[in-house]
């Protein structure tokens, strides 16, 4: 596994995401320094935020498609310890060891302050890609670090452990998003053989000109092109968001979170799982749509130095 990293420039950000399917549960866990789904971060950006200030531990766990324990917090202090090789955000820790990751999540749900802890541990079944820039002459880059891959998550208080399929990227960037790039559709969709990636940028170019990227990852091998794009059918969430219509050949996905600037869905069918999600970071840069997204997180307090 790569080593990590944390990002310097004020403005700029880096996350690491990871998201399981293990039957009827689905679970996505983000680490993220500059986070981007922080409204003091976007309000500091005249005023040279810095990222390491605006650290964030995302845990959201679904069941047959409904919500199920969410956490979302916002940290002050973030390190990087053991060589590069762990981050550390508040009392929670992720890992690149071995030639896989353990994360830990020890944080509290937003509004009542109910604990939660989440244990992953994730072992890749492919091997490795190389970073690339969604769009030249923009800061914005993807790194699949483990397209498919195998995982354990244990939640001891909900009494769940649970094995299935998961996925682990990184994405970094030098400046806020939706000052250059506005946003991206990002889907991917494990079946029995292959895990394969879409992910499509927006940027300000002509249609012809524009590119998504396309990922199949193997056992033996990942394959990585760029193409042109192809139609494909949308629907308006009650925000305005156009999302997907179809994930999968049948059947409508699940709006796993909806916001008017963010969506995540998901679909099953026939052995095969599809992960989606729509973000238009141009809308979250609105001060009132700002204050909503105050609601979803939780903040933690300084720690106190000993004197």
């Amino acid at each position: 596994m790569k080593r990590l990293e944390l990002p310097s420039p004020p403005g700029s950000y880096r996350w690491y995401y990871v998201d399981v399917e293990a039957g009827d549960f689905t679970a996505v866990v983000i680490f993220m320094v500059g986070s981007i789904f922080s409204p003091r971060y976007s309000s500091s950006l005249r005023r040279g935020g810095e990222p390491r200030e605006h650290a964030a531990v995302n845990f959201a766990l679904y069941e047959k498609g409904a919500r199920c324990q969410w956490v979302l917090t916002e940290y002050q202090r973030v390190s990087l310890e053991e060589d590069g090789r762990c981050l550390r955000v508040g009392r929670s820790a992720l890992r690149h060891q071995g030639g896989g990751l353990l994360a830990e999540i020890v944080d509290k749900t937003p509004v009542w302050g109910r604990p939660a802890q989440v244990r992953l541990e994730l072992l890749p079944d492919c091997p490795p890609t190389e970073p690339v820039r969604l769009v030249e002459g923009m800061s914005h880059w993807w790194d699949p670090i483990a397209p498919r891959a195998r995982a354990v998550l244990e939640i001891p208080l909900l009494g769940l452990r649970l094995e299935g399929r998961a996925y682990h990227d990184g994405n970094h960037g030098d400046v806020p998003l939706g000052s250059d790039l506005p946003g991206w559709d990002w889907k991917r969709v494990h079946d029995g053989e292959h895990t394969t990636i879409v992910y499509r940028p927006w940027y300000p170019a002509a249609p012809e000109q524009r590119r998504v990227w396309h990922l199949r990852a193997g056992a033996r091998a990942c394959q990585l092109t760029e193409r042109s794009p192809e139609p494909a059918d949308t629907t308006r969430t009650l925000w305005g968001l156009r999302v997907p219509q179809r994930l999968l050949a049948q059947g409508e996905p699940f709006l796993l979170e909806s916001s008017p600037f963010y969506a995540r869905l998901e679909a099953s069918q026939e052995g095969a799982h599809a992960m989606a999600e729509v973000a238009d970071f141009r809308r979250f840069h609105s001060p009132w749509i700002r204050w909503m997204a105050r609601l979803r997180t939780r903040i933690a307090q300084p720690e106190r130095r000993a004197s």
